[in-house]
């Protein structure tokens, strides 16, 4: 019997699809699946259009088309129908993020017509944990940012931000909606920090939390402190927070160059379960 597939973009009423297919896999997918779940499926308030692969009418795997494209649950056959259907439109996003695997082969796709790329980082482990540290005490001057303190860890928040992308986040719109960005994970409780004489020293968010797993992104200690020990102190802290208040799995990916922070996240408890890749544009 003929398989038939098709690709187009997701229909508000499919959202118990779309769910369905991203808990397939909750870790990777929290990011996403988080503002699904507080944005539903229409384009203008999800931020981008949800596109959905199809056999034989039923939905199988997505793609998050808006200011990052990232592929979900996608294999092949779905990779290749999304990645025609991105160059067919032309580069939207600022970046292609998610799983190693579908999102190389987006980009093999994509590189002839959208490359070169600013940056590619092929390899970001994906690490998890689902318990706090027993041999390590969480930082205790680690605490929930104050509404009143946006403008306090704002200069912390460009400055990981510039240090980990390479571009400021104030450019273009004077940082309008990254500092909203910011402001409304400090409304939400899930920014944290270690603050010495006003000052943030440590830093680092729950940036996107479902009822599965949440992903903690953001993390930022002091040039000038580095080396003793806040990043372990202060994640063992923010991991009890998570687990406590927000999901029973606690995920993030870092850079694989990164070996001082994978080893800290490795002492707090985190294991490498998967791996990540970065497109930047």
């Amino acid at each position: 019997m003929l398989t038939t597939t098709s690709t187009r973009v997701v229909e508000p009423a499919e959202l118990d699809e779309v769910l369905d297919v991203l808990r397939r896999e909750p870790v990777s997918n929290a990011f996403v699946t988080a503002r699904v779940q507080a944005s539903g499926l229409d384009p203008w308030r999800l931020g981008g259009e949800m596109w959905g692969w199809y056999v034989d009418g039923r939905l199988e795997s997505l793609c998050y088309a808006g200011a990052n494209l990232v592929p979900l649950c996608a294999g092949p056959d779905a990779v290749h129908a999304f990645a025609e259907r991105a160059r067919r439109q032309g580069r939207r996003c600022s970046s292609i993020v998610g799983p190693a695997g579908p999102t190389a082969g987006l980009w093999s796709r994509l590189e002839p017509h959208w490359g070169p790329a600013r940056e590619v980082r092929r390899h970001q482990p994906l690490m998890v944990t689902d318990r706090t540290p027993s041999d390590i005490a969480p930082d205790p001057r680690v605490r929930r940012v104050a509404k009143d303190e946006l403008d306090a860890v704002m200069p912390a928040c460009v400055a990981m931000f510039t240090e980990e992308v390479g571009v400021s986040p104030l450019a273009g719109d004077g940082g309008l909606v990254y500092q909203a960005r910011v402001a409304e994970l400090v409304a939400a409780g899930r920014s944290f920090a270690r603050f010495e004489d006003g000052r943030v020293v440590f830093k680092a968010e729950i940036g996107a939390a479902t009822p599965h797993a949440c992903q903690i992104q953001g993390v930022w200690v002091d040039p000038g402190r580095r080396g003793e020990g806040l990043s372990v102190a202060g994640m063992a802290a923010v991991v009890d927070y998570a687990l406590r208040d927000v999901s029973p799995v606690v995920s993030l990916y870092v850079n694989d160059y990164n070996t001082p922070a994978r080893a800290a996240y490795r002492r707090v408890g985190f294991r490498e379960v998967g791996a990540f890749m970065s497109v930047l544009f």
